[in-house]
């Protein structure tokens, strides 16, 4: 397995940072959970006037063996299609970063189907699509710590270009069967509380989503380590964006987490290494039934609640500006001091 030094955030600045923030020309508090979100990115960053350069976001896409159940309302040759989307422009998630100035780099984790005529596919695949987990562990050991490794070094290489702050999304049909298996491996929940209708199952399509994760389930009760039990349920993509979640938190990025899928990705990072979750903004809570759980689970509140299940990163990309915002008005806004404006009274003074 790579190998990830993961610090938590150290605490020496946070009372400045604070007295930074309750200075500014506004009543305590007046700016809500935007506030919290400075207080974390200057501790990320370790400094009193954070900045966000060069913002990416990854979009990770593999197939899953476990799709051949009939667990998703699309077929499987919908994956290799989006990324053709993607890659040409089409989807929403490159509508959002051309509005808000991301840097979108699409990744083939492992998709069935090769993308030789379009180079700007990133070409990170471990096999065309993982084995059905339904009968057999998804990947074998060293398939994961490959996929691990091959998201960090992604992370490394976007790090090292001057990125600063990153976003992952997916693509993968048949990932919401993957995710709610992992999500209920590793927080113990019952599976009825982690599974929802992924693409739009209708109640039938659901309750036979349900049967296949339970078996599948318990094709693999046995297992308790945790890159075991990620090997066995998760997908090249889950695993890949789980190990550039790892290697983002070690170099102190800021991570930006998506929907279901890669809230499950990062559940298994933390796993592995729990201080990663320090580095993490939640950017959405989206519609699918397992992640507002997941979410609880975290002790995580998600900027957004805009009703999405679209996967893809949007959610990342539509919570970035009220970063540029949370940034922009701990470094930007005038102090009491400096505008020379008179403080409210504190009750001592009363």
């Amino acid at each position: 397995m790579p190998h990830f030094q993961i610090q938590p955030l150290r605490q020496h600045l946070a009372p400045a940072i604070q007295d930074k923030i309750d200075q500014k020309t506004k009543p305590l508090g007046a700016l809500g959970q935007l506030e919290a979100l400075a207080r974390q990115l200057a501790l990320i960053q370790q400094t009193l006037t954070p900045e966000l350069r060069r913002p990416h976001l990854l979009v990770f896409a593999a197939d899953h063996g476990l799709a051949a159940e009939g667990v998703s309302k699309y077929p499987a040759e919908v994956t290799y299609q989006m990324v053709l989307n993607f890659v040409r422009g089409g989807a929403a998630i490159n509508v959002f970063c051309r509005q808000h100035g991301l840097e979108l780099k699409v990744v083939d984790a492992g998709v069935k189907g090769s993308f030789a005529e379009f180079p700007a596919v990133i070409d990170q695949k471990i096999a065309a699509g993982t084995r059905n987990a339904r009968h057999e562990p998804a990947m074998t050991p060293e398939q994961c710590e490959q996929a691990l490794a091959a998201g960090a070094r992604l992370v490394r290489e976007v790090a090292a270009a001057g990125c600063n702050v990153v976003g992952f999304g997916e693509m993968g049909i048949g990932n919401t069967s993957a995710a709610a298996l992992l999500m209920h491996r590793f927080t113990g929940l019952p599976l009825a509380e982690c599974l929802g209708r992924g693409t739009g199952l209708d109640d039938e399509q659901l309750r036979h989503k349900a049967a296949v994760l339970a078996a599948t389930a318990e094709t693999h009760a046995h297992l308790t380590e945790p890159l075991a039990v990620l090997a066995a349920l998760g997908g090249f993509e889950i695993v890949q964006m789980a190990g550039a979640m790892l290697q983002a938190a070690e170099l102190g990025l800021v991570v930006l987490v998506d929907g279901f899928i890669a809230t499950a990705a990062l559940l298994a990072a933390a796993a592995l290494h729990p201080a990663v979750r320090e580095y993490c903004v939640f950017c959405h809570q989206s519609e699918e039934t397992g992640h507002a759980r997941l979410l609880a689970y975290l002790r995580a509140r998600p900027l957004l609640h805009l009703g999405l299940r679209l996967g893809e990163g949007t959610g990342c990309a539509l919570a970035y500006p009220l970063l540029e915002s949370a940034v922009r008005f701990l470094n930007d806004m005038a102090s009491f001091a400096s505008a020379g404006v008179s403080q409210a009274e504190t009750p001592a003074a009363l």
